[in-house]
């Protein structure tokens, strides 16, 4: 006689993880592409970003260096510490332009300013208004070339050289005094580097 043996029963069929409905399918999907979008978009843009300022930046290096006269504006605080011109404040019509080489390096300087600024600038070189001759025209005519300033003609021309031991730059000054309210002031101050 043959025993039979209880057969076990077939397991129970385990309910697998329930299905992924629609709505948290979309959500992963966002946020997965949210993701994407943040490690790849956010650096593209800064590098973008990035890249054209650095354009901008080498343009305006460029313009700068290129310049071959006077340039409207201020020269740099680096330019006016390095070559000691104190360009006073209120000034207008203020233009400047550098020149470099082995031998001796430049830079020339315009503007107009009030008497008090005169005077300022002045004091800022050391010297004062008694210091100043009529008529002494101070600026080389190489240096006029370079600048396109001219001191024939009408104006009432005043100069100054102040002379410094290397490496102390050398001031040219000529202001034209023909509105004695709002002189013009040249400069051309040199240094040997």
């Amino acid at each position: 006689m043959t025993e039979t043996l209880p057969h076990q029963a077939a397991p129970p069929e385990e309910p697998g993880p329930p299905g992924e409905d629609r709505r948290h399918m979309i959500r992963r999907r966002a946020l997965t592409l949210l993701i994407i979008v943040l490690l790849i978009g956010v650096p593209a843009g800064y590098l973008a970003i990035s890249a054209g300022q650095s354009r901008d930046s080498g343009r305006d290096k460029e313009a700068k260096y290129a310049a071959t006269g006077m340039t409207d504006g201020w020269p740099s605080k680096l330019q006016r510490r390095i070559y000691e011109v104190p360009v006073p404040v209120p000034s207008d019509e203020v233009a400047y332009y550098e020149t470099n080489n082995w031998k001796t390096s430049r830079l020339y300087v315009q503007f107009e300013t009030t008497n008090a600024g005169l005077d300022a600038f002045l004091a800022g070189l050391g010297v004062d208004r008694d210091a100043l001759r009529k008529d002494k025209i101070a600026i080389s005519d190489r240096a006029q070339r370079v600048t396109g300033w001219e001191f024939g003609g009408s104006g009432s021309w005043w100069g100054v050289v102040n002379e410094q031991e290397n490496p102390a730059p050398t001031q040219d000054v000529v202001v034209n005094m023909g509105n004695p309210d709002y002189p013009m002031v040249y400069v051309v101050s040199h240094t040997v580097p």
